[in-house]
């Protein structure tokens, strides 16, 4: 069997599995089982690309080929947090919520592998279904209500979204050739497109796909999503589906680009993306729920990849740097926040105080990876954050790098006064019924330490391979199809 089909059918095949296995003890450990094989063939194709796609359907292109590792990487380390994570609940059954990080990883590699609008947007939708489920899994009003609006917030988005690509579909009629929603096909006849059904497309299709990414003012559900979902599911919502929804928004630029319309897309993609940091700023001042901040911090993040795409040149290697970059450092926040809210049963500043002292590796690696999040070196957020910058001032853009520099300083500040008050202090009681001498485990510490030491490593030391998978999605907005 190809290594494509076992990566996107492997899953799925685990998930059934996981509900059918009557124990709730065993059933937890298929997903550091599902995480290891998916990581070893996404690695194996990372390092030796494939030369010809596995069908007309299915296929990594190059940007593809860089969004797919960073997404299994980070499920794997979140499924070995998950197994002491479901120990730690092992009152509740675990059969929906291992069914469902399973369905959600083989729903992200098909994402990638999509080379088809349609079944693109048929793979995004599977993702908010099979997510649903997490985010209810604590089981209490306050998650049913951000489930739902989850759900819906997300349905509307993906309904323009799929407006959108009836309208692309639209503006390839009048061709010599066949309508077509193949990625090969619409950027060889991109010159060709209907210019004023291309643009329409493609705001529709911002508009969707951003309201899952988590762009403003498409974004108001992600801070009651991450604030009542557990830490677990947080990392794998801020690192793993915004990367997929981010690949989508860059397929559709692609396009623009291919079609000599660049510009005008750029336009909109660095307005959303300012509009959004300057959104996530205003409501991260005085946060008290440090995991609602961390939703703010996403919905940050996300304009700043916005604004790298929209702005190109060394922007784009930019922004294409920071999409792992941020994957990993909000991985390690929101893991580092769950432990510490199930020690203190809580996640406001009123009951959470002195972390460091009661989880000394969580409170710590929270604390790092704030410094790591909002652009300190010598971490790879900072090296990401800066190309951009960089790419603003040399491409002429000086308001906007002044904007975004003060932006991410409002933020720095902020979130910094949360942070800091969460690490700081006399460590509290807990007060949510948890066990006062909760700890963390080797499940649930470990993947934590691997994440920081990746987030420094990039921050030290961009690896070659790494590199050429990153300059090849790049340039492949460069590239002209006659």
């Amino acid at each position: 069997m190809a290594p494509e089909i076992i990566l996107l059918v492997f899953p799925l095949m685990l998930a059934v599995l996981s509900w059918v296995i009557p124990s709730n003890r065993f059933r937890s450990y298929l997903l550091p089982l599902g995480g290891v094989v998916h990581l070893s063939l996404s690695l194996h194709g990372f390092i030796y690309p494939a030369a010809t796609p596995l069908t007309p359907y299915l296929g990594l292109d190059a940007p593809a080929r860089l969004v797919l590792p960073g997404v299994s990487l980070l499920f794997f380390l979140c499924s070995i947090y998950a197994v002491g994570y479901l120990k730690e609940h092992s009152q509740r059954s675990n059969r929906g919520f291992c069914s469902s990080m399973l369905a959600f990883l083989s729903m992200m590699s098909l994402v990638a592998y999509a080379r088809h609008l349609g079944l693109m947007w048929v793979a995004i939708e599977a993702t908010t279904l099979t997510t649903a489920p997490l985010i209810y899994f604590n089981y209490n009003p306050k998650s049913i209500e951000a489930t739902w609006k989850y759900l819906l917030i997300c349905s509307v988005g993906i309904a323009l979204a799929l407006l959108g690509t009836f309208f692309l579909a639209y503006a390839t009629m009048g061709q010599e050739t066949e309508t077509s929603l193949f990625m090969s096909d619409l950027l060889k006849n991109a010159p060709h497109l209907s210019k004023p059904w291309l643009h329409a497309a493609f705001i529709l299709l911002l508009v969707g796909y951003g309201t899952k990414m988590g762009l403003a003012p498409m974004h108001t559900w992600k801070p009651d999503a991450y604030g009542e979902a557990s830490g677990l599911v947080g990392a794998l919502l801020a690192g793993g589906l915004t990367q997929c929804a981010f690949l989508a928004i860059f397929r559709i630029y692609w396009i623009c680009k291919a079609a000599g319309e660049g510009l005008y897309a750029g336009r909109f993609l660095i307005l959303m993306g300012l509009v959004s940091m300057a959104m996530a700023a205003v409501f991260i001042i005085h946060q008290r729920d440090f995991k609602r901040m961390l939703a703010y911090s996403s919905v940050e993040h996300m304009g700043i990849l916005s604004l790298g795409l929209g702005l190109g040149g060394i922007s784009t290697y930019g922004s294409l740097l920071h999409l792992m970059n941020n994957g990993l450092t909000k991985g390690l926040l929101f893991l580092a926040a769950g432990n510490i809210t199930h020690a203190y049963g809580g996640k406001t500043l009123e009951n959470v105080r002195g972390a460091i002292r009661r989880l000394p590796l969580s409170g710590t690696l929270f604390l790092l990876g704030f410094i790591a999040i909002t652009g300190s070196p010598p971490f790879g957020p900072f090296i990401s954050e800066f190309l951009i910058l960089n790419g603003a001032f040399h491409r002429g853009y000086l308001w906007v790098g002044g904007l975004y520099l003060l932006f991410l300083l409002v933020v720095f500040m902020g979130m910094g006064s949360t942070v800091l008050g969460v690490v700081q202090g006399k460590s509290m009681k807990s007060t949510g019924g948890n066990s006062p001498s909760y700890r963390e485990s080797l499940w649930t510490g470990i993947p934590l330490v691997f994440l920081i030491l990746l987030i420094l490593l990039l921050g030290l030391y961009i690896p070659n391979t790494l590199n050429t998978r990153i300059m090849e999605a790049a340039h492949c907005l460069e590239q002209t199809y006659d």
